[in-house]
């Protein structure tokens, strides 16, 4: 892989760590929506903190469909995963939640599945079409 694409991966993980925290933080800070209120949740959608969020997740579906376009999604969506621990400490630094060591497990086990996934191939090299065979009746339309 190239210096490019690690970068692309990079950002994925940093615009979707951050965009779901500024979500959070900006969610947190409208306070419970309801069904019967959904006007709150029209007006959520341009508080300032939720508008970063919708913008970093915007900028992380734009790598997204970049890494997909070189790279099969078996790869990609595990690449991503390194995004949980960055999820965890900024959920821990930045909004103050407390991330049990039960979390951290879970995380560490999916942080080992992609070091698993990061040693195999990027991208599935399809097989070649093989020729159609040549039958007794197509070999006769040809003398």
């Amino acid at each position: 892989m190239t210096f490019r694409k690690y970068l692309v991966l990079g950002a994925m993980i940093l615009f979707n760590a951050f965009g779901d925290v500024a979500l959070s933080h900006g969610m947190k800070k409208m306070g419970a929506i309801h069904a019967h209120r959904l006007t709150d949740a029209v007006a959520a959608v341009f508080t300032p903190w939720v508008v970063v969020g919708i913008l970093l997740l915007l900028g992380f579906f734009a790598c997204y469909l970049t890494a997909l376009s070189w790279a099969d999604l078996s790869y990609v969506i595990p690449a991503t995963a390194l995004g949980y621990v960055v999820l965890a400490l900024l959920s821990q630094w930045l909004l103050g939640e407390t991330v049990t060591l039960t979390r951290w497990a879970g995380i560490a086990l999916v942080g080992g599945g992609v070091f698993v996934l990061a040693r195999g191939p990027v991208l599935t090299v399809p097989e070649k079409p093989r020729p159609p065979a040549v039958t007794a009746d197509a070999a006769e339309g040809q003398s």
